[in-house]
């Protein structure tokens, strides 16, 4: 049988290459983004209760109602958007599904989507799927006068045509693990006021930011909460990624076409999950704390780097963290990453796969990307290998 593939680029992601090698080594993982520890107790009893109340069957396509009010209640205190309970918020599967069923709501055949990069790898392949064109702005990559990655916003507006159906942001950043400042929503206000586009904005580390900085969603501007599908993930916040549990925010003339999709895809999520996580969420310090929780992390992870041969970079927010090894090695970010991996023991994930042409010379700045959400005695353990390097 001849099949015609609709994806004939993809083939196994980094992430599912790095975990296999990690596997084969008997490696630490640091690459995939996953926590090696559970939920809160609270979190996983409040899921059991809700199955021992008989909440098991289906909920509203959209989502369980009190767990969209939770989330309206927390978009308002965290960021001054009141957003109707129910036309404007939809639970999804995962992070995933929210951002899949937006690119099938909006993008039509031809269509362009502008992709700022290093990007999430979900994204090409999702607008391919919709019959979308990519294109890819690259970010400014870091230096030794400004060591972070930034978007060049000039750069953003010269990529928009006629065509242009979209704009893709990820902001905190995953890989980069970078902020939006104010100037970069100015800087979004003024495309927004001169071209007719939608803005997909994956907000899903919202609570994972560092050092007293606060997480600038696009629901804290009124002009581009207008124009903007704002998607986050309970899964990276409570630590439960195999939940897959997620929801957008979208104006209602939005939501009503991201539901469309959303109700023939999944129709809805499972309802002990959602109904847990609104009992859980009535405690604010439940996502409160997470920044300090994770930075210890971050902070801890960083100090290990820096007595070895690699260069600890700064991280804003998610729970990556990026280091250079240009005093190490010349080989590309792939195979250094196969030789830690394979001679070292830790997994870990090269930058240069968030880009449309990992092997070019534009996508390699020696660089890795590793996770510390993870134990510290996971963390030790890796950094204890990383020295021998």
């Amino acid at each position: 049988m001849q099949i015609t593939s609709k994806l004939p680029s993809v083939g196994t992601t980094i992430f599912t290459t790095m975990s296999q090698l990690a596997l084969e080594y008997k490696a630490i993982n640091l690459g995939q983004g996953f926590p090696d520890f559970n939920p809160d107790p609270a979190l996983i009893e409040a899921v059991h209760q809700a199955m021992l109340d008989g909440i098991n069957q289906y909920p509203a396509m959209a989502g369980y109602p009190a767990l969209r009010a939770a989330i309206a209640s927390k978009t308002l205190a965290r960021y001054g958007r009141r957003y109707n309970v129910d036309t404007e918020i939809t639970v999804t599967s995962g992070a995933t599904e929210a951002l899949m069923a937006s690119f099938q709501a909006f993008v039509h055949a031809g269509d362009e989507v502008i992709v700022i990069e290093p990007f999430y790898d979900l994204y090409i392949p999702a607008i391919e799927l919709a019959g979308g064109i990519p294109v890819t702005v690259p970010m400014a990559a870091p230096s030794e006068s400004v060591p972070y990655y930034r978007v060049d916003w000039e750069r953003v507006e010269k990529a928009i045509t006629n065509k242009t159906r979209m704009l893709v942001i990820n902001f905190p950043h995953n890989p980069t693990c970078t902020l939006l400042q104010p100037q970069d929503l100015d800087a979004l206000e003024q495309i927004v006021e001169k071209h007719p586009l939608i803005i997909l904005s994956d907000e899903v580390y919202e609570h994972l930011t560092f050092d007293q900085k606060e997480h600038l969603s696009l629901a804290t501007r009124p002009r581009l909460a207008e124009r903007a599908v704002i998607v986050s993930s309970f899964g990276k916040t409570f630590h439960a990624t195999g939940w897959k549990v997620g929801y957008c925010c979208a104006p209602a003339i939005l939501s009503t076409e991201i539901r469309k999709v959303h109700q023939y895809t999944v129709f809805t999520v499972p309802s002990p999950l959602q109904a847990g996580l609104a009992a859980y969420m009535q405690d604010p310090a439940t996502w409160e704390r997470l920044p300090a929780f994770y930075q210890e992390k971050r902070d801890h992870l960083h100090q290990g780097l820096q007595n070895t041969r690699f260069t600890p970079m700064p991280s804003e927010g998610t729970f990556f963290l990026l280091a250079s090894y240009e005093n190490i090695s010349e080989l590309s970010e792939l195979d250094f990453a196969k030789h830690l991996n394979q001679n070292y023991g830790v997994g870990a994930i090269p930058v240069s796969a968030f880009y449309l042409e990992p092997n070019s010379a534009q996508a390699n700045h020696r660089l890795l990307r590793f996770c510390f959400a993870k134990q510290h005695n996971t963390l030790d353990q890796a950094i204890e290998r990383l020295k021998k390097v």
